[in-house]
């Protein structure tokens, strides 16, 4: 089985690494990793007992799947060596931003290329990782994807021009989620609630309810009005988030952030 070479080893690359090892899907002898100037790749393969190199062509004299992790200024600057030593292998690269038509650019020879767009929660494996191939894949690089992004979480297949409304969505959606619990957590305590005791509340609350979704066939506004009694608590809260527009103000919180991507996507 080919190697798979992490080129980055920050957060995400470890992520992954962590998931296909845990998950049996390759031993650590067929990982590689080669990270930046600070201590990310020793530090990695020191905790998995994955390979760390300094050297592209050790990195990738074996790999069969390349994984580009790296910061995404760091694209532009990349060693032109890569186009040649690349020749031939299929490049996940999970790289904010960078459209498929600007990393065909510095991997010009590869047998195929897949932007993913994953999130935070795939650090634990609870992720979704939404993703655009330049090429249809063949099954046995399909199934890469899968094992690769699936170490994340779930995975889901879109057209690269729905990326930058995935990235408004889902990529920076945990940080919309951890915002409203704050909230949570703070009306708690204006409430009259403990601090500690208003922080479990709210997040055992958004996590029983994330899982009752998920679990449930139904749709969120039927799972919202199971809650709901007429002129209830429940109804008395929902009334002043229609008042305040919440749906709008959400909208508006996933628009900016998809037209802050497509900014982003064109620099």
């Amino acid at each position: 089985m080919n190697t798979i070479s992490f080129l980055g080893a920050g957060r995400m690359a470890s992520a992954i690494v962590t998931g296909l090892i845990n998950g049996k899907i390759r031993a650590p002898g067929q990982i590689t990793c080669l990270g930046g100037d600070d201590n990310t790749a020793a530090d990695l393969a020191a905790r998995t007992g994955v390979t760390a190199t300094g050297r592209l062509d050790t990195l990738l004299a074996k790999a069969g799947t390349v994984v580009l992790a790296c910061k995404p200024q760091q694209l532009a600057t990349l060693d032109p060596s890569l186009a040649g030593l690349t020749r031939g292998k299929l490049i996940i690269s999970i790289l904010a931003g960078k459209r498929l038509a600007r990393l065909a650019q510095t991997f010009p020879n590869a047998r195929n290329i897949v932007r993913a767009m994953p999130n935070t929660p795939g650090q634990i494996g609870a992720g979704i990782t939404a993703w655009a191939s330049l090429a249809p894949l063949d099954a046995a690089d399909l199934a890469t994807i899968g094992q690769v992004l699936g170490a994340l979480g779930k995975t889901v297949a879109v057209a690269e021009t729905q990326l930058d409304a995935v990235t408004g969505l889902s990529g920076s959606g945990p940080a919309y989620v951890f915002e409203f619990a704050a909230a949570l957590r703070d009306a708690g305590v204006a409430a009259g609630l403990p601090r500690a005791a208003a922080a479990q509340l709210a997040i055992e609350t958004l996590l029983g309810s994330a899982k009752l979704l998920a679990a449930s066939p139904e749709e969120a506004e039927t799972l919202r009005d199971q809650v709901t009694s007429p002129n209830g608590t429940t109804h008395a809260g929902l009334q002043r988030m229609a008042a305040r527009d919440f749906r709008g103000l959400i909208k508006e919180t996933v628009l900016a952030a998809t037209a802050r991507s497509e900014e982003l996507s064109r620099d």
